[in-house]
């Protein structure tokens, strides 16, 4: 074992090194020609690797497994220092999506060794099911990614003028449909997301942009020709969303929308039939995004083999129930299926477009 010791820090060389974090010599030497990574040297000239080097290591691979590509894991980080701490956000967002890839793989593994056990034959839809988890990589795309890895990143609040922040606040409506309302009071700006009854407070990193403390989220205000805001941008979770800022008359008509269907309980005329399609498509392997808007349909291609595997596994659809509009105007729905149960919520602009979908097991 060939290690060095300077100012009491433990140096290992380069084969020790990569020997401990489970990597080659040569992978070590790729990142240095990249410029990803500067050993230090010995007097004799051998490449030595302290805490500051592992540290970008441990940034280099985190990436690798967020989805980011080698070329493009050089550009972020270049000229830039490593961030242990935003490293392990996103090391821990990304082995949270691993470990949901293995429990779903040890899903169809199980129920296939289990009709094997009965005697039964493995279907080919089953079998392809199989080798595709078997060889699926990384669902993320490159942009989700970066985008993931730049809102995770620490921030640090800085003081903004009060005035400011009232030219901020008014409201703002994504794709037809909810609508963000932002209020400043006593030096400090809130958002408030429809459905919400506690506004979210929001800490300046400069004078355009805001984040969250609670999660790794921010906003944007993009300024129209006359210097004030005409829309933000919500950046969460690798995705935007662009919501307008509108008038208060809108607003309140908007808001006096909402409250009718959720007081009276209606469901939008295409939920159940659009459900049902959706589920059959997702079952057959297809993701069906052609009624979604860009940034829904961006998700839902990223998050596509999971929810396939989901469904699938819960054999046919039996029933399909109405349960009611939740109180952001998601139309809930129970789906009973031949081997379980899923709520589903769906939304809708006022241009017929799908603008939220999700889903969870039920009871």
């Amino acid at each position: 074992m060939k290690m060095a010791r300077r100012n009491d820090e433990v140096l290992l060389a380069a084969n020790e090194c990569a020997a401990r974090i489970g990597l080659t010599v040569r992978a070590l030497r790729l990142y240095e020609q990249r410029g990803l990574i500067r050993p230090r040297r010995t007097a004799k000239g051998w490449r030595v690797y302290g805490a500051s080097e592992i540290a970008r290591l441990h940034e280099i691979l985190a990436l690798k497994l967020l989805g980011l590509s080698l070329s493009s894991i050089t550009t972020l980080l270049a000229g830039k220092t490593a961030d242990l701490d935003g490293t392990l956000a996103l090391q821990h967002a990304a082995l949270t999506e691993q470990r949901a890839r293995l429990d779903r793989g040890l899903a169809l593994v199980a129920t296939a060794r289990a009709a094997l056990a009965e005697g039964q034959a493995v279907s080919t839809e089953d079998l392809i099911k199989l080798a595709k988890e078997a060889n699926m990589t990384q669902a993320t795309t490159d942009d989700i990614a970066w985008r993931r890895y730049e809102q995770a990143r620490p921030r640090t609040a800085v003081p903004v003028d009060p005035l400011l922040l009232e030219r901020y606040a008014g409201n703002y409506r994504y794709e037809g449909g909810p609508v963000f309302e932002v209020t400043s009071r006593d030096g400090r700006l809130f958002i408030r997301d429809p459905g919400d009854d506690v506004p979210i407070e929001m800490f300046a990193e400069n004078e355009t942009t805001f984040f969250w403390k609670a999660a790794p989220a921010q906003v944007s205000f993009i300024k129209g020709k006359d210097g004030l805001p005409a829309e933000l941008i919500l950046h969460n979770n690798g995705h935007e969303r662009r919501a307008a800022r509108i008038d208060p008359d809108e607003a309140r008509d908007a808001a006096a929308a909402l409250a009718r269907r959720v007081e009276n309980q209606l469901p939008h005329p295409e939920s159940e039939a659009m459900l049902r399609h959706l589920i059959a498509e997702y079952q057959a392997g297809r993701p069906c995004v052609e009624r979604m808007t860009a940034e829904l349909a961006e998700a839902v291609r990223e998050q596509f083999d999971r929810a396939h595997a989901k469904l699938s596994a819960k054999g046919t659809l039996q029933t399909l129930l109405f349960r009611g509009v939740g109180p952001a105007g998601h139309d809930v729905y129970r789906a009973v299926f031949a081997k379980g149960a899923f709520t589903f919520r769906i939304a809708w602009s006022d241009q017929g477009r799908i603008i939220g979908l999700r889903f969870r097991p039920s009871l």
